[in-house]
C-alpha cells in the first residue's frame, strides 16, 4: 500500500492486528505478534499486568527493552507522536481484557533515565542500580507500593545495592512523552498505572554502547523484583490468587532456548569427562610402584581423547545465547557454555602443568575450613576403627547382579527408564557414565558396603540422569554448570540414609580432601602417597588409589567435592529445603532455586523418579534429624535403638 493510506498502516496499529491480539487474549491464548515498524506485543497467558517499553524518538537507547522482554506480560514499540494513538487503543483494549478476567489490571511503563552529557566522560559510580518509582496524580498508593520499593531496593549488581526513590505523585511517562493512558482511560477500564525509571548503568555514559554482563545482572534482579510486586499487586487489588510469585513467569519459551540447550547438551554429551581422566592401567601401575618401593611417581595411560577442541568449540559457541530474552535461561546456558569451554581446555592439556590451573578453575580450590574439617576427621577417627565391615566380600559379577535389580525396580516403574551395568577391565572401581553404571572387572567390596553403594550410583547419579532425561530442558540429563559438588554430596547422603555410611568411609572422604589440598600446595604424588600412609595410617593400596585419583591428569581437584557436598546438603536440610526438587536432574547447589521458579512457572515437572530408599523404615527419622540439623560427625554416631 503507498500514499497517505500507506504512512497510516506504518503509523498506527491496523484494526486487523489489534482484532487478533484481543481475540487471541480474551480466549487465553499466547499472544506474539510483531508491530508495523518496529515493536512487538507478547504475552504468555492471562495475566493481571502488562509491562510497556517506549523506545524514546531520537536516541536509541539500547538494551533498556531488554527489562521487560523477560516478563510473561510485555509491548514494546516506538515513542514517536504518530504511533501513540495505535498504543493507547492496544494498551487500553489489554488492560480491559484483563480487568474484566481479574477485576483489576496493573500496568507497569518503564524507561531509563536521560543521559546527563555533562557528566558523560566521567567514569560511572561503581554501577550502582537506581530506580525511581513514579505514580500518577491522583492515585491513591496501595499498600504494595512498600513491597514494591523493598523489592527494588534487594536488586545489586556489582554487589552494590540499589538506590531506589519514590517522589511525589506527577506525571507518569518517560520524558517528552504523554502517558499511555489517561486518567479518564483508567478510570473507565479499571486499572492502575505505574512507572519505573531505571539508571543506565548498562549503556557507556559517552557512546551510548551496552554493557552485556551488567545489564544481565541487572535483569535478573528487576525481573524478580517485578514478579514480587505483581504477585502482591494480584493478592491486594486483584482475585487472581498465584500461589508463588514465581507462577507468575513465562510458562512458554521461545525456539531459541530450545536450540541453545539442544547444541550445549550435544557437545556436553560429545565426551565423558571423567572418563577420559580415568587411568586404565591402575592395577599396573600400583605393581610398579610397588617395584619401585614406593619411590618412584608411576605413569599413567589414559583413553584417546575422541574430539578436535576447536570443532568442539566452534559447536559450542554456534549456541545462540545472546538471543535469549528470559533472565534465568541466559543465566544457566551462559554458566554451561563457560564450564564447556574449560572443561575442553581441560581434556586438551592433559597431562601439561596447565591441568591443574584449570582444574581449579573447574572444581575450585580447597577452601580453608573445608581442610580444617577434612583434618578434624582424621584426628578424630582412627585408622582403625571399630566399625564391622564382615568378612563376606562381592565380586564385580556380584555387584553388577545387585546393581540389576535395583535397575529393575525403575524399570517396572517407568519402562523408558533405560541404564544399563556393564562390567569392563579398564574401569577401576565404579563410574556412571551417560546415565549408565560401569564396574571395574577387578573390583572387590565388603558385602556391608553393597547397599550404600547401589544408592550412591544408582538410586543418585542413575536416576538423576533418567529423570532429566524427562525434561525438556536436555542440559538437566547431562548436568548443569558445577553439578559435581551437590550430586556428590546427595549420592553420599543416600549411604547415610540407608545406614552405609561408617567411619571409614567418612576417613576416606576426609583424605581426599586433604589429599587434594597438598597437591595444590605442590605435593608430588609420592609425597602425597607417603602422606597418607604414615601421617593418616591408610593401607598402602588404599593410599595409592586416593592419590591415583587426585594426581591423575597432572592434578584434579575434583575429590574434594565429596565432602563439600555433604556439607551443602547438611546445610540446606537443616535450613527447611525439600528433598524433592534435587532429584530433578543433575543440577548445583545454586540451582536450587531456579528448578523451583522453573516448576511454578510450569517449564520443568516434578521428577518422575524418587529414590528407592526413600521408602524403606528408619529413612524418613533419619531426613528428620537432618533438618534438625546435624553436624558431619554426627553421621557416623551410633543411633540410639
Amino acid at each position: 500500500m503507498t500514499g497517505a493510506s500507506g504512512k497510516r498502516q506504518e503509523s498506527v496499529v491496523s484494526d486487523r492486528l489489534l482484532g487478533q491480539v484481543c481475540s487471541r487474549l480474551a480466549e487465553n491464548k499466547r499472544v506474539r505478534r510483531s508491530l508495523p515498524v518496529w515493536g512487538r506485543i507478547h504475552i504468555d497467558r492471562q495475566l493481571p499486568f502488562l509491562c510497556v517499553y517506549r523506545r524514546p524518538p531520537g536516541r536509541e537507547d539500547r538494551g533498556t527493552k531488554r527489562l521487560v522482554t523477560g516478563e510473561a506480560s510485555y509491548l514494546i514499540a516506538r515513542g514517536g507522536s504518530k504511533v501513540q494513538p495505535g498504543l493507547r487503543e492496544m494498551v487500553g483494549a489489554v488492560a480491559r481484557i484483563l480487568g474484566e478476567q481479574f477485576g483489576a489490571c496493573l500496568v507497569m511503563e518503564v524507561w531509563s533515565k536521560q543521559p546527563d552529557f555533562a557528566s558523560a566522560t566521567e567514569k560511572p559510580a561503581g554501577l550502582q542500580p537506581g530506580f525511581r518509582l513514579v505514580i500518577p496524580k491522583g492515585t491513591d498508593a496501595p499498600s504494595f507500593i512498600d513491597q514494591f520499593q523493598e523489592a527494588l531496593g534487594r536488586v545489586k549488581v556489582s554487589r552494590r545495592q540499589a538506590a531506589v526513590s519514590v517522589p511525589p505523585p506527577g506525571r507518569c511517562c518517560p520524558p517528552g512523552m504523554s502517558p499511555i493512558l489517561s486518567a479518564d482511560d483508567r478510570t473507565r477500564i479499571g486499572c492502575h498505572l505505574f512507572g519505573l525509571e531505571v539508571s543506565p548503568i548498562y549503556q557507556d555514559p559517552s557512546t551510548g554502547e551496552v554493557y552485556p554482563l551488567v545489564l544481565q545482572e541487572l535483569r535478573q534482579g528487576l525481573t524478580r523484583a517485578l514478579r514480587h510486586v505483581f504477585f502482591a499487586y494480584a493478592h491486594t487489588m486483584t482475585t487472581h490468587r498465584p500461589r508463588h510469585f514465581h507462577a507468575l513467569g513465562s510458562r512458554a519459551m521461545v525456539k531459541a532456548v530450545w536450540e541453545v540447550d539442544r547444541i550445549l547438551a550435544e557437545v556436553s554429551n560429545s565426551f565423558d569427562l571423567l572418563l577420559l581422566l580415568t587411568p586404565v592401567n591402575g592395577d599396573e601401575a600400583w605393581l610398579r610402584f610397588q617395584q619401585s618401593k614406593f619411590r618412584k611417581r608411576p605413569v599413567f595411560q589414559y583413553r584417546p581423547r575422541p574430539l578436535d577442541p576447536a570443532v568442539l568449540k566452534r559447536n559450542l559457541y554456534r549456541a545462540p545465547v545472546e538471543r535469549l530474552d528470559d533472565p534465568v535461561m541466559a543465566q544457566l546456558f551462559r554458566e554451561k557454555m563457560n564450564e564447556l569451554d574449560r572443561q575442553i581446555t581441560l581434556l586438551q592439556d592433559r597431562n601439561t602443568p596447565r591441568f591443574v590451573h584449570e582444574s581449579t578453575q573447574l572444581f575450585g580450590d580447597v577452601e580453608e575450613s573445608l581442610a580444617e574439617l577434612a583434618g578434624e576427621i582424621l584426628r578424630k577417627i582412627p585408622p582403625r576403627t571399630r566399625d564391622e565391615s564382615g568378612k563376606e566380600v562381592l565380586t564385580s559379577k556380584d555387584f553388577a547382579r545387585l546393581a540389576r535389580e535395583e535397575l529393575e525396580f525403575y524399570r517396572i516403574s517407568n519402562p523408558d527408564f533405560g541404564a544399563t551395568v556393564e562390567v569392563r577391565p579398564d574401569i577401576v572401581g565404579l563410574l556412571t557414565s551417560h546415565g549408565s553404571l560401569l564396574v571395574g572387572s577387578r573390583l572387590k567390596i565388603p558385602a556391608s558396603r553393597a547397599e550404600a553403594l547401589i544408592q550412591h550410583e544408582v538410586g543418585t547419579h542413575v536416576l538423576t540422569y533418567h529423570n532429566g532425561r524427562t525434561q525438556r530442558l536436555r542440559l538437566l540429563a547431562s548436568g548443569l554448570a558445577g553439578y559435581d559438588s551437590l550430586q556428590e554430596g546427595l549420592a553420599v547422603l543416600a549411604e547415610y540414609l540407608v545406614g552405609g555410611m561408617n567411619r571409614p568411609r567418612l576417613r576416606l572422604l576426609a583424605a581426599r580432601v586433604v589429599a587434594a589440598r597438598s597437591m595444590l600446595d605442590g605435593a608430588t604424588f609420592v609425597d602425597t602417597f607417603h602422606m597418607l600412609q604414615k601421617e593418616y595410617g591408610f593401607a598402602g593400596q588404599t593410599a595409592f588409589t586416593i592419590a591415583m585419583r587426585i594426581h591423575r591428569g597432572g592434578g584434579l581437584s575434583k575429590d574434594a567435592v565429596y565432602l563439600r557436598g555433604l556439607c551443602q546438603i547438611l546445610g540446606y536440610l537443616a535450613g527447611g529445603g525439600s528433598i524433592g526438587p534435587l532429584f530433578a536432574g543433575k543440577i548445583g547447589a545454586d540451582h536450587i532455586p531456579i528448578v523451583i521458579e522453573l516448576q511454578w512457572r510450569g517449564v520443568l515437572h516434578e521428577p518422575p523418579l524418587m529414590p528407592r530408599y526413600l521408602e524403606r523404615p528408619g529413612v524418613k527419622r533419619r531426613l528428620e534429624m537432618l533438618s534438625e540439623g546435624l553436624s558431619v560427625m554426627d553421621l557416623v554416631r551410633k543411633e540410639k535403638k
